[in-house]
């Protein structure tokens, strides 16, 4: 449904009749009462960027305590843009009467405060650990992405039955289509930037550490998280308790992302 003003004059294909973007909040936060636990809410919406709270956030206030949520931003438009785009649509691009219309809607846009509009996939699945992902990705992904979405809820929900000790148990492999990127000066010892970037689904990319890069690189399943932080602590002559302490979180969040899998 389109953000515009709930007034009496409406397409009833995409205007909801309720303002701005009250009915995709309503739906995101009434629909999990719906499904059985462990069920999925899908929703391809578009949301309003407020020039007082980061998207992230108002999104987030619509989702329920214990469900898990990706919310994947994928494009943003301006308000002008965003209005031109759907006067067009309807027809009125041209028109006698568009630019009053033109002005109305960038006015109402503006007393509600509306710095752009966010289009992306909401994906909520019930009775989870409350884990929470808002992405701001608009990058090239792999269609279809369903199964991304789902090999991302299949991620969370094994690392949330893993306490510290079942992380640093764990066997991490790293996904065969991770692929490293090494940018800096030629001959330099390190490089300045390692970035790894994943071949397929999200397509997600990460910049790293020489650790976390020496860390993906390790795991081939054989040792576990535990062995290996040993290993790159005595490697780097680094304290084995401070790096483990430093670097363990990283881990849970490159399972999350997709980079490792557990074993």
């Amino acid at each position: 449904f389109v953000i515009s003003p709930a007034n009496t004059e409406r397409l009833v294909y995409r205007d909801s009749g309720l303002p701005g973007d009250t009915v995709v909040e309503r739906i995101v936060r009434e629909a999990p009462e719906h499904l059985v636990d462990g069920g999925w809410l899908q929703v391809l919406a578009n949301w309003v960027i407020s020039k007082d709270t980061p998207w992230q956030e108002r999104l987030a206030e619509w989702l329920r305590p214990g469900d898990d949520a990706l919310v994947v931003q994928r494009e943003v438009l301006d308000p002008a843009a965003y209005v031109e785009l759907w006067l067009k649509d309807s027809g009125h691009h041209g028109g006698p009467d568009y630019l009053a219309r033109h002005d109305a809607w960038l006015r109402w846009l503006d007393d509600q405060r509306v710095e752009g509009i966010g289009f992306g996939w909401i994906n909520v699945r019930t009775a989870g650990s409350g884990a929470r992902e808002l992405l701001e990705w608009p990058y090239e992904v792999e269609q279809p992405i369903a199964p991304a979405i789902a090999k991302w809820g299949d991620a969370v929900a094994r690392m949330a039955g893993l306490d510290e000790q079942g992380l640093l148990n764990a066997h991490p492999v790293v996904r065969p289509d991770v692929r490293q990127e090494s940018h800096g000066q030629p001959g330099a010892e390190d490089p300045e930037t390692i970035v790894l970037r994943q071949q397929r689904g999200l397509c997600r990319a990460r910049q790293v550490d020489t650790v976390e890069a020496a860390l993906v690189g390790a795991s081939d399943g054989d040792l576990s998280v535990a062995r290996l932080l040993d290993a790159l602590a005595s490697l780097l002559e680094r304290d084995p308790a401070e790096l483990t302490a430093h670097y363990l979180p990283v881990v849970a969040e490159l399972v999350g992302e997709g980079f490792l899998e557990l074993g």
